[in-house]
């Protein structure tokens, strides 16, 4: 398997060993574009990996902050009890870049900036620019999307 996101359509597409389509699904990348440096809040290029996978079994929603679940699940109320969190929802597939001094180790790190494809709100609008940095799902896309890779896949975010 190998994921692609093309920033320019904001899709992410799955390709099985042999090159075939798995599956497409519209995205939401970084509302401040492309880019690598560290607290840019851009979706940075090149090839990475998923480096772990987290929150397999939870509840759909399920609220993550750092990486841990906090015992909430997402609804509309708790959105505006806290209106300037950053969802992280249902699962997390934590990227890692593979290319020294563009997205690998530095001020250019994906994995220490810790970019993610990961669920958000089902309000949350796919198809167009809107994230921090990450690459945000829908979460039946995203429990589809999780259960379909392991660690290591090889996942490539080009214009």
């Amino acid at each position: 398997m190998r994921i692609e996101i093309l920033i320019s359509n904001q899709t992410l597409t799955l390709y099985d060993a042999d090159g075939g389509l798995v599956a497409r699904y519209l995205v939401s990348t970084a509302a401040n574009g492309t880019g690598c440096i560290k607290d840019s809040g851009c979706t940075p290029q090149g090839a990475h990996i998923v480096r772990a996978k987290i929150g397999a079994g939870m509840p759909v929603n399920t609220v993550f902050v750092g990486r841990r679940p906090t015992g909430e699940i997402f609804t509309p109320e708790l959105m505006a009890q806290f209106p300037n969190r950053d969802w992280i929802l249902t699962r997390i597939l934590w990227l890692s870049g593979k290319e020294v001094g563009k997205n690998r180790l530095g001020n250019v790190d994906t994995m220490q900036r810790y970019i993610y494809i990961h669920g958000s709100p089902d309000l949350t609008e796919m198809g167009r620019p809107g994230s921090h940095g990450c690459v945000r799902m829908g979460n039946a896309d995203m429990i589809e999307l999780f259960d379909l890779v392991e660690a290591g896949t090889p996942v490539f975010i080009s214009e």
